[in-house]
């Protein structure tokens, strides 16, 4: 009976070290597909950041039909990368979405433009057609407009915009005389088509005083309630952000970790490189604690749409410093 017991003894004692060392499950939704705008979680998980933080993470590549936000109202994700945007206008409409870390201190967006179309200033867009993403995307384009002051329904003192895919050819097939790119990614696939940059006039947002956030983490504000969420979340943010750091530093190798996840084979080692070089200076300044100042910044732009703003009224509750107090101090 001793020995039977002793047995017993030894492997109640196995299953509760088995249970005590099981790491928890975190699920995040990226806003695109995988590539190196979303490094750093991919490093973080290669480099075994998360399991020390005794967290088993999986990665769910987004596409042009996976938006963040319904999918973490579906119960499909624990934390979602979107924009700042598209994250505030979806809790004004009901998901009570809230930041709770954010690794993108500037924003990549810009509006590239041909110069044989006639651009070179803001006041040139007038009676243009403009390449513009939709999706939750549209929203810092749309504060720009009306900033100043163009109609975006077309006519001779407007835009016409053009709803753009996920790609450049309206402005190499001549359709717009600008389309929206970013600086790690879009704008290169038109150099490499063979246009060069002395004949391309690029805005970027930052510079034009609309630059709003790009790519924070967000959960669902119930969550925040519960302490072994947060617990979770604020390893998740200390290792994710550890991951961001990694990859600023090593964007060779932070790229080459990219690729091994790609599972559709999409992307190139000079692609890639090349975004990561680019993504490193917008995550560049941020430790991933949300930038009061730089929320209120994407908030005014968002307010000042004129008769159609992005959102009607200022958030309340929409960020939280609770887990980054804890994740990074």
């Amino acid at each position: 009976m001793k020995t039977m017991m002793k047995t017993l003894g030894v492997a109640a004692l196995g299953l509760w070290a088995g249970m005590a060392q099981a790491a928890d499950d975190v699920t995040l939704q990226l806003k695109w597909v995988t590539q190196a705008q979303f490094a750093g979680y991919y490093v973080a998980l290669d480099k075994g950041f998360y399991s020390d933080e005794d967290l088993n993470v999986t990665i769910k590549p987004g596409g042009p039909d996976i938006a963040p936000a319904q999918v973490i109202a579906g119960g499909g994700a624990d934390v979602v990368l979107d924009w700042m945007p598209s994250a505030l206008a979806s809790r004004e409409k009901g998901l009570p979405l809230v930041n709770i870390a954010q690794p993108y201190k500037s924003s990549g967006m810009m509006l590239t433009c041909r110069k044989d179309a006639g651009i070179e200033t803001p006041a040139d867009f007038k009676g243009k057609t403009l390449g513009v993403w939709f999706f939750g995307n549209e929203y810092p384009f749309l504060s720009w407009m009306s900033k100043l002051g163009y109609s975006t329904e077309g006519g001779p003192d407007g835009v016409t915009v053009l709803k753009q895919g996920f790609n450049v050819d309206p402005l190499l097939q001549g359709q717009a005389a600008c389309v929206s790119t970013m600086t790690y990614n879009e704008y290169w696939q038109v150099i490499d088509a063979g246009l060069k940059p002395e004949e391309l006039v690029v805005f970027k947002y930052e510079d034009q005083g609309v630059a709003t956030l790009e790519d924070g983490m967000y959960v669902m504000e119930d969550n925040l309630n519960d302490p072994a969420f947060v617990d979770k979340m604020v390893r998740f943010v200390r290792a994710s952000m550890k991951g961001w750091k990694w990859a600023e530093e090593n964007p060779k190798e932070a790229a080459l970790i990219v690729l091994d996840n790609d599972a559709s084979g999409a992307q190139t080692e000079e692609h890639q490189v090349r975004m990561m070089t680019e993504v490193a200076k917008l995550t560049a300044g941020s430790n991933g604690a949300l930038d009061v100042d730089d929320y209120q910044r994407t908030v005014q732009s968002l307010l000042s749409g004129g008769s159609d703003p992005v959102i009607t009224k200022e958030p309340e509750g929409a960020w939280t410093h609770a887990i980054t107090d804890k994740a990074l101090n």
